[in-house]
């Protein structure tokens, strides 16, 4: 069964106008569309430029301005540092696999709380407690395995581009400075 991309038009006026329900939303709207996973596509009405990600930008901008927010104004300022360097395409990608990692662990957990329910009742604070007790060690190897697997990636990524400038400039002759006179 193929599910079709939901279109969303963002009209001069600011507004946004789903073609589904043929109504217009709210960025509230298209926020409740990301979260029930639904796949949906933001563009221009007029020149039909696709806006989606300048739509999910408003997202985050909203939510890190209501209160607790996600990204620390560091964090904040490294991503910017990334725009215009030559690692931003891998950057982008690498945050990109971490947050992919994080959900699939998210999601593991999440499975392997089902199997504590018998589908009627909640579990008891003892299995509840054993279960958890498992989970945090588990989840912390998890992830340090991946922040350990991704330093090594990026130092086997400097060592290439390192190589690379080498090779690049080894056919070039630099004569050294004359040494310096004392004075």
């Amino acid at each position: 069964m193929t599910h079709s991309v939901r279109l969303i038009k963002k009209y001069p006026n600011r507004r946004l106008y789903d073609t589904k329900t043929s109504a217009y939303i709210t960025l509230a709207d298209v926020k409740q569309l990301v979260l029930d996973t639904e796949a949906f596509r933001v563009v221009d009405a007029k020149s039909a430029e696709d806006l989606t990600r300048s739509i999910l930008l408003q997202i985050i901008l909203e939510e890190e301005a209501g209160g607790a927010p996600l990204f620390s104004s560091s964090m904040l300022a490294q991503i910017i540092r990334f725009y215009g360097h030559a690692m931003q395409g891998m950057m982008g990608a690498y945050l990109e696999k971490t947050m992919q990692t994080f959900v699939e662990i998210q999601d593991k957990l999440q499975d392997q709380s089902k199997t504590l329910y018998d589908g009627n009742s909640m579990p008891n604070a003892e299995m509840w407690a054993q279960f958890m007790s498992m989970q945090a060690p588990m989840m912390q190897a998890m992830m340090g395995n991946y922040i350990d697997q991704s330093k090594t990636l990026f130092m086997q990524m400097q060592e290439q581009m390192n190589a690379q400038t080498r090779n690049m400039f080894q056919n070039f002759s630099f004569t050294p400075p004359p040494p310096a006179r004392p004075k």
